[in-house]
């Protein structure tokens, strides 16, 4: 499963701007040790010209953010509403797809980081260990305008040391982001931000988008990198056997199914429009033997890959 890198992350919000060796970020921010970085919200969305949406994607990177404006976030199983304030964990482990609803009156802070910049950390050693990055817990917390003024500090401290040319900046940084940490895993949220309403619908959309992504395949050098349902299960963040009672129920046939008739269709378009042989078709529909790819077609269509071309 491919994640979206830190330097993914660079690219993006310098709107494909930004050379490998040019470290100069929107607003003077400077790109560090590629392991951390901090990033004031007001000032990121101000270099976007229209109202940024982060796509529903699994990330090589954590995330701690501070949020303060109306903003949705949706999980594979749920969205969050947030009105005001809010304290937000970030995992590889779950995907997520985040869209501002009010871009005027964003603010906030957040910090990127990779399990790396801990490893001197001992008391986050094991971020996946932690509460707030576990997958079956509430990634996201409504906090109170005092909260976020305590959270805000930590965040300002942290832009001024990495600003500084202190020696031993990064192991104080690490000390911030581990308070930001235990903040959250101390906070006891009376009010749930979660809301589940036809969460089947949310997931097969979700599905069908992660699905219709990763085609046309229109390069060799592209190839497919979700072919399972097992596959789609694990970047959605869900059981396998809930994706299949899902997509059941909402389009009536099963992932196996929804994912051979998109296979079968990208492979048809190939083989008629492209000089490829049979076997780079093959490959690049994720297919590591001709022989697998020969039966499957068969077994779609009836046809051999070579008659069917013919």
């Amino acid at each position: 499963m491919r994640l979206k890198s830190i330097d993914k992350f660079y690219n993006d919000i310098t709107h494909g701007s930004t050379s490998e060796g040019n470290s100069l970020l929107p607003n003077g921010i400077q790109k560090e040790l590629g392991q951390f970085n901090v990033f004031n919200i007001r000032e990121l969305f101000e270099s976007f010209d229209e109202k940024p949406e982060i796509p529903y994607d699994s990330r090589s990177y954590y995330k701690i953010s501070l949020i303060k404006g109306k903003n949705r976030i949706e999980y594979a199983d749920k969205v969050i509403h947030i009105e005001k304030n809010a304290l937000l964990f970030a995992t590889p482990k779950i995907p997520y797809h985040y869209v501002s609803q009010d871009l005027n009156k964003q603010a906030g802070q957040f910090c990127i980081f990779t399990n790396a910049f801990f490893m001197k950390e001992k008391s986050v050693s094991d971020l996946d260990k932690l509460s707030v990055f576990q997958p079956e817990e509430q990634p996201v917390f409504e906090i109170t305008d005092e909260e976020a003024g305590q959270i805000e500090l930590i965040f300002n401290k942290i832009h001024v040391e990495i600003n500084s040319s202190y020696t031993f900046k990064y192991d104080l940084i690490r000390n911030y982001v581990a308070e930001l940490i235990h903040f959250g895993q101390k906070l006891q949220p009376s009010t749930t931000l979660y809301c589940k309403h036809n969460s089947a619908a949310r997931v097969a959309s979700l599905f069908l988008e992660l699905l219709e992504r990763q085609y046309p395949i229109d390069s060799m050098r592209q190839r497919l990198e979700l072919k399972t349902a097992k596959d789609f299960a694990d970047r959605l963040s869900i059981h396998v056997n809930h994706l299949n009672k899902v997509l059941r129920e909402t389009t009536g046939k099963t992932t196996t199914e929804l994912i051979s008739n998109r296979l079968i269709n990208e492979a048809k378009i190939l083989l008629k429009e492209t000089d490829w042989s049979i076997s780079e078709v093959a490959y690049s529909l994720g297919f590591d033997e001709l022989s697998h790819f020969s039966h499957f077609f068969k077994k779609q269509t009836n046809l051999t890959a070579l008659a069917f071309r013919k």
